[in-house]
């Protein structure tokens, strides 16, 4: 659950980032109200790692300002690819967390109920992306992606 906090923190520093660097004021309130549905899920994170007795990542003051430089470079892009990045970072998310849902115990209802929530609402972030422009990435970009945040699970598990 730690892992998936830091997911969450991420995808504040992200989102309020992009939010900053689009000039379309119809797309930086979806980006802000995205944002607020990953304040529910940082929350539901939060209390889900309170109730297991576990702490969050001391590295998310790290995480958070990585990922908002990571979306101020997006947004500085363009609308279309902040969109794409949008749409990919989702889409990774969303198979992350369908790993973790194969990964938790059955009797773990708690947990899996907030995890299949956030499942939800990334998949229908990406599917927004998507319908307002969104831009597909290279090839190389999704892999580096993918890269990074097994460098920052492997880490947020430990740190």
């Amino acid at each position: 659950m730690r892992v998936n906090h830091v997911g969450e923190v991420c995808a504040q520093g992200l989102y309020n980032a992009q939010a900053l660097t689009t000039s379309d004021p119809a797309l930086r309130s979806q980006m802000l109200r995205a944002a607020e549905e990953e304040t529910d899920h940082l929350r539901w994170t939060r209390d889900r790692l309170d109730s297991l007795g576990a702490r969050p990542s001391l590295l998310n003051p790290l995480w958070y300002g990585g990922a908002f430089t990571l979306g101020l470079l997006a947004g500085r892009m363009g609308d279309a690819w902040s969109l794409g990045f949008v749409r990919e970072t989702e889409r990774q998310v969303e198979a992350h967390l369908d790993g973790h849902l194969d990964r938790l115990p059955p009797a773990d209802v708690a947990s899996r109920a907030v995890v299949e929530r956030m499942k939800a609402d990334e998949a229908a972030h990406a599917a927004w992306a998507q319908e307002a422009g969104a831009r597909p990435l290279p090839p190389g970009v999704s892999t580096l992606m993918r890269m990074a945040a097994r460098v920052m699970t492997t880490v947020a598990y430990r740190i």
